[in-house]
């Protein structure tokens, strides 16, 4: 999939490559913005039926999803499966002509796939790590999975959407998923500038939107 309306050499993010480990639609829309910027992004997807948004309608005449090209446009994709020997060294590869990764996984997924912050930078000492979750790294909820729906409701967005005297209404757009890719696109532009001032490795953690995670409910870890 490119469609190069966005990239090009004079783009602002010309020359930058990022390994886009998500799917659904925070880490992708925060992806589809740095790929809109010119930066190379290359999109791993899980072999045989790829992100899981590709099956959502409406469809174009040849089956693909409007969808999914509508928030995956100017990337690359690969198929890889992470959860084989030869698919994670595959993505480490990747890893080491990447500036940076960027992953939606709950936390401690990718611990687990032997693709933890450790095994990332031994690979590239320079990486930007992206990481969006619905609750953060760290706390009782850390673990728990998300989707927009119930960062909404635990925000209490929904409490103030709707007709007066209605029960609590869903926002019409997604912006719970939408503002997580958001602010996490906006965390690389960051660490990407404080890489080009100062190159040296580092293992700096920075919870992008502790104040965002009190009215949405998702969080942005991004490590350089």
């Amino acid at each position: 999939m490119d469609d190069s309306s966005g990239a090009g050499g004079g783009a602002p993010l010309a020359g930058v490559r990022v390994l886009d480990l998500t799917r659904v639609l925070a880490g992708p829309f925060g992806t589809m913005i740095l790929g809109d910027l010119g930066a190379d992004v290359v999109k791993v997807e899980e072999p045989g039926h790829g992100d899981g948004v590709r099956d959502i309608g409406p469809f174009y005449s040849d089956g693909t999803s409007h969808y999914f090209m509508a928030i995956n446009r100017n990337k690359r994709s690969i198929a890889i499966d992470m959860k084989t020997d030869a698919g994670r060294d595959l993505v480490l590869d990747l890893v080491a002509q990447s500036d940076v990764v960027i992953e939606n996984f709950r936390p401690g997924v990718m611990e687990r796939l032997g693709l933890g912050y450790d095994e990332l930078v031994a690979r590239r000492p320079d990486v930007i790590v992206c990481s969006i979750s619905g609750f953060g790294r760290t706390g009782p909820m850390a673990s728990m999975p998300s989707f927009d729906l119930v960062s909404q409701a635990l925000s209490g967005v929904m409490s103030i959407t709707g007709e007066p005297d209605s029960p609590p209404t869903k926002m019409g757009l997604p912006m719970g998923d939408l503002a997580g890719g958001l602010w996490g696109s906006i965390a690389i532009l960051a660490a990407l500038q404080r890489r080009h001032r100062d190159p040296s490795p580092s293992t700096l953690t920075s919870v992008c939107s502790r104040a965002w995670s009190a009215c949405w409910g998702t969080s942005v870890s991004c490590r350089c």
